[in-house]
């Protein structure tokens, strides 16, 4: 019993979804539906901004590189989780979770940086449009696109590296579909104690930063569209916010749903989906369709073929 208990844990178990037969096959077909329509989505965006040059500006620059990170969140999740659909024992190794893990947390820590910048924009060409070939150069932007894949990188590793401390000696049954730090400390034999204190000290900060960028950023352009006297243009100046303000809006909606105690949640597989999944799919079509620019190079590429 001695040997048995002190056993350590180096596969899991992912539980996933429903065991019945048949809607193991809708889910199946529905998610890879789902996973196709957000990779060619996304990844269309990328080729479509990198490609024309019309949309090599800040703003797009940023939106590529979100649709980049939405890819990224897709690739990480998705396959395994449509592979455990008709996998007769769904194992991961701690290797897999970790490297799992660990991309997500770059896609979604690089979304909020991504999120804020875009804002940020916004606010320069809605509140300093004269200014604002000056103070958001293509230099600007570049840096601060590396500095988002530095900082997610580094936020990243600290936390799958701390993943290496924890062990595992009770049940190797995750109660997900993918492996998320939250249930691999419910599931850990050594106190996570730091891996949480970890979380206020490095991603707190991150999320009220970002946070706190995007609503100083709306309400200086709420501000000013209320000050224009031409209806026309407040119309043009909510338009050019509008794909990013819902964007935003649907991102820190499920971020704030997610960020609970450490306890388990009934709602933790439903809010990752829509994180992991249907985020990823709805942001390349909330820019496509609510931006005239976008639409414009495509009826253009269109016509050409």
């Amino acid at each position: 019993m001695a040997k048995e208990n002190h056993s350590l844990t180096t596969e899991f178990i992912l539980i996933g979804f429903t065991d019945h037969p048949v809607l193991k096959s809708l889910l199946f077909l529905l998610f890879f539906a789902i996973y196709l329509i957000t990779m060619m989505g996304n990844l269309g965006l990328v080729a479509l901004i990198f490609m024309e040059r019309r949309l090599h500006t800040p703003m797009y620059i940023f939106l590529g590189n979100l649709a980049l990170m939405d890819s990224c969140c897709s690739c990480a999740i998705t396959p395994k989780m449509l592979e455990n659909f008709f996998s007769e024992d769904r194992v991961i190794s701690l290797t897999e979770c970790m490297v799992q893990f660990y991309f997500l947390c770059l896609a979604e820590t690089a979304d909020c940086f991504l999120l804020a910048a875009m804002a940020y924009d916004r606010y320069v060409a809605i509140c300093s449009p004269l200014q604002y070939h000056t103070r958001m150069s293509k230099k600007l932007c570049v840096q601060m696109t590396i500095g988002t894949f530095i900082a997610s990188n580094l936020h990243s590793m600290i936390h799958a590296g701390l993943l290496l401390r924890l062990t595992f000696c009770r049940s190797n049954q995750i109660d997900h579909f993918f492996c998320d730090i939250l249930p691999l400390y419910r599931l850990s034999c050594t106190d996570p104690y730091l891996n949480e204190l970890m979380i206020y000290i490095f991603s707190m900060p991150i999320q009220i930063f970002t946070i706190a960028t995007v609503l100083i950023s709306y309400i200086c352009i709420i501000f000013t569209v209320f000050k224009m006297k031409s209806k026309e243009g407040r119309g043009k100046a909510f338009s050019t916010c509008a794909s990013h303000f819902l964007s935003v809006l649907i991102f820190y909606i499920c971020l704030l749903m997610y960020i609970r105690p450490f306890e388990k949640g009934d709602k933790d597989i439903p809010v990752a989906i829509f994180y992991t999944i249907v985020i990823p799919l709805l942001n390349p079509f909330i820019y496509s369709l609510r931006n005239k620019e976008v639409i414009n190079v495509l009826k253009k590429i269109m016509r050409n073929h």
